[in-house]
């Protein structure tokens, strides 16, 4: 039987030069590209990850969008990758290269790691290729060390509660906190009356950027979904 492969492919945090070469080398060969995106209440389509992709002049005809419901629950989430994997599995028995594509890193809170258990029972050949998440860009943006010597970093995906933050501020010299939307007041509260030093990013690495270190600027400032803040001792060296 002829058998294709797949690729998981990272697209680093949305700036098309931080794609890796290794990564558009293997968008350039791909047979077919599967990219996530998301559909709003009214219906409009996005994808950042098509946007990332846009400037390298890659086939149109080879991409077929993974569009999920803001509102989708997991169930219907789990739904809908299944349908797709499918259409994906169908690829690879038809002998195509096949990419499956992410933004930030293919390993790290990544859409193709809903695929891979299905990969893996499958017993497909697949290779991942990493890219850049967000956070590390974030250092560069502002230039400043996430971390340096002995120091540990934290990532939360999510914030709990803000006893959670401060116990992983003693524990951690550098903690990365993402989405941060449903947070937002209470962290300002808390940085307040810390004195906390941050830095808040949003959208890093597209012409939408936007960054601060000041919470004032960010008490009035509506945050997107591909947001994060950072606190570490090293911020306030720039």
């Amino acid at each position: 039987m002829v058998k294709g492969k797949i690729y998981g492919v990272a697209l680093g945090p949305g700036d098309p030069d931080l794609l890796t070469l290794k990564a558009l080398k293997c968008l350039q060969k791909a047979d077919r590209i599967y990219y996530p995106g998301s559909v709003s209440p009214s219906g409009e389509k996005n994808s950042h990850s098509l946007k990332i992709m846009s400037p390298h002049g890659l086939d149109t005809d080879k991409m077929q969008g993974i569009f999920i419901k803001m509102s989708m629950d997991r169930n219907q989430t789990e739904e809908l990758y299944s349908q797709v994997f499918q259409d994906i599995l169908e690829d690879y028995r038809k002998g195509l290269k096949v990419v499956i594509v992410s933004e930030g890193d293919i390993a790290f809170y990544s859409t193709f790691a809903y695929l891979l258990e299905r990969i893996y029972c499958n017993e497909l050949d697949f290779e991942m290729i990493a890219g850049i998440p967000a956070f590390i860009l974030a250092g560069s943006v502002h230039r400043f060390p996430l971390a340096l010597q002995s120091d540990k970093v934290a990532v939360l995906a999510q914030l709990n509660s803000l006893e959670e933050l401060e116990k992983r501020l003693k524990d951690f010299e550098t903690v990365v906190i993402m989405k941060l939307s449903t947070v937002k007041g209470e962290i300002c509260q808390f940085i307040r009356e810390n004195k906390l030093d941050f830095f808040y990013g949003e959208r890093l690495g597209t012409d939408q950027q936007y960054t601060t270190t000041s919470v004032e600027e960010l008490e009035n400032r509506r945050i997107p979904y591909f947001s994060l803040m950072i606190f570490n001792k090293y911020i306030h060296l720039n």
